[in-house]
């Protein structure tokens, strides 16, 4: 491997066009990519989270999920618009910067860098605590430190390292949900043996469809809208690939069959198989009481073992897209520029520095084994939420300028602009407003407006000083 080092390129002066990046390795195939896209909709999140959802919005958590996966497919054909116009490992910090300022790329990109690391460190924790489950007796960090250890090394080296890694956890995910989606079907329609078409018996009985009211179908929608956070990660890493024009349009012409099927098909098969109040569905998770149900061996012990993966790919993803990132912002002059380095077309630097983060809760994971998790999901609150609203207003700055100056790079087309750009930010800030309003998330939106405001002023003062030496 080559160890030939290179510095990042000296910040643009004011009126300059930033350069999107410093040159990094294009070892994703398409393979990759389209595998990437594929997985990347399938977390955790979705495995165990949306039990929570189903509990709060009963038989109605499939209109959550179809109303937000309706705002995160126009997000993603507003990002895939602008990733095939002009593909970039910052993604839409780099859009946010060329439409709005580089104060908005600057607040954009350091946010979404905030919300990976802390990504790592939560899906760590949940990882090793799923294998101190089969291996009583083992320290919780133990586990953390050697997760961090493999992903860290994995990212240190080719970016196709990265890529296999994701195409074979991707792989295992998607055939988990085929296989649960086909059982599941089958169960609906009476065909699997053993088993009796449940109809409509347990989407109308029990408060009906909507058992707490609008209430809890918003708690179903917040619940919903993280649980789709990760897909962004395909444009990113669409900036490494042999063709990212063609990558990222079909990765991003395939988000809405795959949030169709993935989320909304499942969650039907749900709370069509079991009652929506089973306890069963908080406690081991809506798809592992869903196998238990249907008399699947060993059902609990099969989806540990998926999340598990879905946990690992998130972990591996969350630290190329941070890592990606920082090198972006570094390359733009907005950041340090000791994490700008690359060596072998891989930024060890900022790799190393997003998982900085991660290694620090090795020791927070063995000193607050109990708080830690739940500190660090509200850190992040809804920091994703601001990241769409910065690339929705991108999107509608840079569709009209490229128009004018080279329509022929519009290979990715959003639907029906301007109106369905103005729906999606109205939809972004809708979910603030109801996060803000609901108490039990009003301290992530408290955080994240911090943060945001923070980050902002700080990109604003270096804007400033950067046009006043210009």
């Amino acid at each position: 491997m080559s160890q030939r080092t290179t510095a990042p390129p000296a910040p643009p002066s004011a009126g300059q066009q930033p350069p999107a990046d410093s040159p990094l390795g294009n070892g994703l195939r398409q393979r990759h990519l389209s595998m990437i896209a594929l997985g990347g909709v399938i977390g955790a999140g979705l495995f165990v989270g949306s039990g929570a959802g189903v509990a709060a919005a009963g038989p109605a958590i499939v209109v959550a999920y179809a109303l937000s996966g309706i705002l995160v497919m126009l997000v993603m054909r507003m990002l895939g618009e602008m990733s095939a116009a002009n593909p970039a490992s910052g993604s839409f910090s780099v859009h946010a910067e060329r439409a709005i300022g580089p104060w908005a790329g600057f607040t954009a990109g350091w946010m979404f860098w905030t919300l990976l690391c802390v990504g790592v460190a939560i899906e760590a924790i949940g990882a090793a605590h799923i294998m101190t489950g089969w291996f009583p007796g083992t320290p919780s960090w133990a586990w953390v430190l050697a997760f961090m250890a493999l992903f860290c090394g994995a990212n240190l080296a080719a970016v196709s390292s990265f890529g296999e890694f994701e195409f074979w956890f991707a792989a295992l995910k998607i055939g988990a949900i085929a296989l649960f989606l086909g059982l599941g079907v089958l169960a609906v329609l009476g065909l699997l043996p053993g088993t009796s078409s449940p109809g409509t018996a347990n989407l109308l009985p029990e408060g009906g469809f909507l058992p707490h009211g609008v209430d809890g179908l918003l708690v179903g929608v917040l619940a919903s809208v993280v649980a789709y956070g990760g897909l962004e990660t395909v444009t990113i890493a669409a900036a490494e690939s042999d063709d990212p024009e063609r990558g990222v349009a079909k990765a991003v012409r395939t988000t809405m069959w795959r949030i169709a099927v993935v989320y909304v098909g499942s969650m039907l098969v749900v709370v069509t198989l079991l009652p929506w109040n089973d306890p069963k569905v908080t406690e081991q998770g809506p798809y592992a009481a869903t196998l238990d149900h249907l008399g699947i061996p060993a059902a609990g012990e099969v989806m540990n073992a998926v999340v598990l993966v879905a946990l690992l790919s998130a972990m591996n993803a969350n630290i190329y897209g941070s890592s990606r990132m920082a090198h972006s912002l570094v390359s733009r002059g907005q950041g340090p520029r000791a994490l700008g380095k690359v060596s072998g077309r891989v930024p060890r630097r900022a790799v190393l520095a997003s998982c900085g983060f991660g290694f620090t809760t090795v020791l927070l994971s063995y000193w607050y084994p109990d708080t830690l998790f739940a500190w660090l999901l509200n850190m992040v609150g809804g920091v994703i939420l601001v990241v769409w609203g910065f690339t929705a207003v991108s999107q509608l700055v840079l569709r009209r300028r490229t128009e004018h100056e080279d329509p022929a790079r519009l290979t990715v087309r959003m639907w029906c602009f301007p109106y369905l750009t103005w729906a999606a930010l109205a939809g972004v800030a809708g979910v603030l407003v109801l996060m803000a309003w609901n108490p039990d998330t009003r301290v992530q939106v408290a955080f994240t407006g911090g943060l945001a405001a923070f980050l902002a002023a700080t990109g604003f003062l270096m804007q400033r000083r950067r046009a006043s030496r210009g």
